[in-house]
């Protein structure tokens, strides 16, 4: 699955694009959950095989070691900031899928700089067809934890900085439909791996993330991302591919809902509501209806299928049942200047 999109990240417009990837992994018993492909998000983990919970591995660390003003941490401390926020488990930084993000990251640079989820066996640099296989060959544990991933790509014809650029990229990824499950898995590890070359004068981004170990969840279930307070999502996504459901291709901030591996989510209804009063119906997407068999059951999307504003305040009204049972969720959130 790709994102391509053309924005402004500040309201002196740069051009720029975005691709995004993104891709189920492995599970327990050490096969993946689902063959990675490019149109097999990291939100398509099938849930009947979805893994108990398991223990942290030993690679993980106890505080961030990325370096201070680098891209990896900016999108590290993006991500567990609106992670946390709304409730869900903040991502420890784990060393082994680290380096299965970098070692996927260089084979994007080293291959044309082409966006992808899987490797081929023939091509330089390449460490593993999927993300579970490159996990695994750098020794995490993929026998015993869900692994699954995402990548991406950024250009822009100025030079940011490297923080500006690990944010663009954690807005790309929490932008997207299909992408989100970084925002609101129920996931516990990651590993990030970026990589740089040069196109016409000026960086261009390869990225890659691994996440890993689902964990039961804590609180009122199911939880959403974004939740009461969230700021500073992206008003807009942009071509994303698969194509998310009765879009021209450019949509505006989606809702995951979402609950632990075993669950089935459903949402029945939903609308946003601006200050004005004026009311967007959204699209809804359950594992049962999302034609591009992407979500997971424990998961459901809310989406409305054209552009918000920016920096705009959304009431959000959602309802629908948890393995049979109802549930309801009302809440506000507040867009930025950012596009997906």
């Amino acid at each position: 699955m790709t994102i391509k999109s053309t924005f402004a990240l500040t309201s002196a417009a740069v051009a720029a694009s975005i691709l995004v990837a993104a891709c189920g992994g492995g599970g327990g018993g050490g096969g993946d959950t689902n063959s990675a492909g490019a149109a097999t998000p990291a939100s398509a983990a099938t849930p009947s095989s979805a893994p108990a919970a398991s223990t942290p591995t030993s690679a993980n660390t106890s505080t961030p070691q990325y370096a201070a003003n680098s891209a990896q941490l900016a999108v590290f401390n993006t991500i567990n900031q609106q992670r946390q926020q709304c409730g869900l488990p903040a991502l420890v930084e784990n060393t082994q899928l680290d380096q299965a993000a970098q070692a996927h990251a260089a084979y994007m640079g080293q291959n044309g700089g082409t966006i992808t989820d899987t490797e081929v066996a023939s091509n330089p640099g390449f460490t593993g067809a999927t993300y579970a296989d490159r996990a695994t060959h750098v020794g995490f544990p993929g026998s015993q934890v869900y692994i699954g991933g995402e990548s991406a790509g950024y250009y822009t014809n100025a030079t940011l900085t490297e923080a500006a650029y690990g944010q663009a990229i954690a807005y790309a990824w929490m932008g997207g439909v299909y992408h989100i499950a970084i925002a609101s898995w129920p996931v516990t590890e990651i590993g990030l791996g970026w990589n740089e070359t040069t196109v016409n004068g000026f960086p261009e981004i390869q990225a890659s993330n691994s996440i890993a170990n689902m964990q039961p969840l804590a609180g009122n279930l199911p939880l959403t991302f974004p939740c009461q307070g969230t700021t500073g999502v992206a008003y807009k996504t942009i071509g994303e591919t698969p194509t998310p459901p009765n879009t021209s291709g450019a949509y505006g901030a989606p809702v995951s809902v979402v609950g632990n591996a075993a669950d089935t989510i459903v949402l029945t209804s939903g609308t946003y509501t601006d200050s004005s009063g004026n009311v967007i119906n959204l699209q809804l997407l359950n594992s049962s209806t999302d034609t591009n068999h992407e979500l997971p059951a424990f998961e459901a999307v809310a989406y409305p299928v054209a552009p918000l504003n920016a920096n705009t305040t959304y009431t959000v009204s959602l309802t629908g049942t948890r393995n049979g049972t109802a549930f309801s969720r009302t809440f506000a959130f507040t867009t930025g200047n950012v596009v997906g």
